[in-house]
């Protein structure tokens, strides 16, 4: 039977609350439906200290015994699917068969994360008195800070493969989205040893006085730093790990563009597209946000996916049928709005959508627009909303320098029928995941992170094994009949 969820973080193997403590909205209605705790400084500290004197004996630990504890963990988790998932809703507001998709993915990657487990060591060469080999050794206590779209996917891959690394961790989750990782901590709370892993969380508000994340990601006994968010707040942090040379991975934000050619299927190709763009509400790092149509089928593209968005049922997650919930936060729903109505300020055509539904939750109609170009914000930024801009393209070099022209690099697309030009477009594209004729699918065991301002470092697959190790050189001496005089 699933536990009984609690929202106490996991400092030093305990379940711990604090003196203080903030509100987690339900964006479906725009109330608070449960309050999370707001780590004091002693508090962070704590974890951290847990962390790092737990690290020497995990990371001498056999593979085979965290391997182990990490398939504990699968078994607990597996045991409280649903509730998670239930709760995933209430604090994110996607429906709940996406919600228990991303649980349920997350028992991929706590597998995944015991392949890693134990990297073989490389041999480079060998003479007569030598072996020179090359070893990774784990770095230490890790910090992951996590966003607010995805809940679990986005940090317990963090904490997973670090941890079957060798490493121990720290994990401070959004404030808008804390409890399913809070009560996903309190769940393992007798899974690894104490220190192991740890959960803290802290609301972003400066009226608390004291900013968790920020503290946490500047300590100076974190050894490394992996970050899914805003590229504002990456950059805050890549400066922050200067100081003391801490290891960062950074997943930042994108401005991913479709590219439709001239011989697209515009039937099938539009409805695929309206899905890539619109999925989890817009707010997905690759979503497509920008979409450049050839202008021989634009006309026929616009009616297609304009009607594939109609279609979209909005609404309350827990819905049947629901397709797209509300937008996560009020700061959000509001740069949403902010967005279009700049858009619609500087001329762009209106083909469906454009408002919010009534009632107090954070909800946006699926929106296409037209007649908008670089320079203004609809097209410049990443809206991380449910409004799409489409543009026509005369030439294919237009197509790709228009869909290049930004600072940032996450991922891009081309759809059309003949698969070699298509795929030669495709790696024209600046962006760290380029698709065919699909976006945003899955790519399997393969890494993920962008160019340019879209991040720093890639995490998944074998490049885990990269994020949280350090490479050790080894010249071994060969066992001699004599010893060196």
């Amino acid at each position: 039977m699933p536990s009984s969820l609690s929202y106490d973080m996991l400092i030093n193997g305990s379940s711990v609350n604090a003196t203080k403590s903030f509100q987690v909205i339900n964006p479906s209605t725009g109330k608070g439906f449960a309050s999370a705790p707001h780590a004091s400084k002693q508090q962070v500290d704590d974890a951290v200290s847990a962390a790092k004197a737990s690290f020497a004996a995990w990371a001498a630990t056999p593979a085979a015994d965290r391997k182990a504890a990490l398939q504990r963990a699968h078994d607990i988790l597996e045991a409280d699917v649903d509730a998670l998932a239930a709760l995933m809703v209430k604090e994110q507001g996607k429906p709940l068969p996406m919600a228990t998709g991303e649980v349920r993915a997350c028992l991929g990657d706590l597998k995944h994360a015991m392949s890693i487990a134990e990297p073989p060591v490389e041999r480079v060469s060998e003479n007569d008195t030598h072996v020179v080999e090359i070893k990774r050794r784990p770095i230490g206590v890790c910090v992951g800070i996590s966003p607010w779209n995805f809940p679990l996917i986005c940090s317990l891959p963090k904490w997973a493969s670090a941890i079957a690394l060798g490493n121990t961790f720290v994990l401070k989750p959004s404030p808008y989205t804390p409890l399913t990782c809070l009560a996903l901590g309190v769940l393992l709370k007798d899974v690894f040893p104490p220190g192991v892993l740890n959960v803290v969380s802290g609301s972003d508000d400066p009226a608390y006085g004291f900013n968790v994340g920020a503290y946490l990601t500047s300590h100076p006994d974190v050894k490394k730093v992996s970050f899914t968010g805003s590229v504002r707040t990456g950059k805050a942090i890549y400066k922050s790990a200067s100081s003391d040379v801490k290891r960062v991975t950074l997943e930042m934000g994108g401005n991913d563009a479709a590219i439709v050619r001239a011989d697209a299927d515009v039937k099938a190709v539009a409805p695929e597209i309206a899905g890539k763009a619109f999925f989890n509400t817009g707010q997905v790092c690759v979503a497509i946000k920008r979409c450049f149509v050839h202008e021989s089928i634009f006309d026929d593209f616009v009616a297609e996916i304009t009607s594939a968005a109609k279609r979209a049922k909005v609404g309350d997650g827990f819905e049947p049928g629901v397709m797209y919930g509300p937008l996560n936060n009020k700061m959000q729903f509001d740069r949403c709005k902010e967005l279009f109505e700049d858009a619609v300020k500087h001329g762009a055509k209106v083909h469906c959508g454009g408002e919010a539904l009534p009632g107090d939750g954070y909800f946006f109609k699926p929106t296409i627009l037209t007649n908008v170009k670089e320079g203004v914000r609809i097209v410049d930024e990443e809206q991380f909303s449910p409004v799409l801009p489409v543009m026509k393209f005369s030439t294919e070099d237009e197509a790709v320098e228009r869909a290049n022209g930004t600072s940032l690099g996450l991922g891009g697309s081309v759809w059309g029928s003949d698969s070699d030009a298509t795929n030669a477009l495709a790696d024209r594209l600046e962006a760290g995941t380029v698709w065919c004729n699909t976006h945003m699918t899955p790519t399997g065991n393969a890494p993920f992170g962008g160019f340019k301002e879209s991040g720093l470092g890639r995490e998944g697959g074998k490049e885990d094994v990269v994020a949280f190790t350090e490479i050790q050189t080894r010249m071994i001496a060969k066992k001699s009949k004599s010893p060196i005089k």
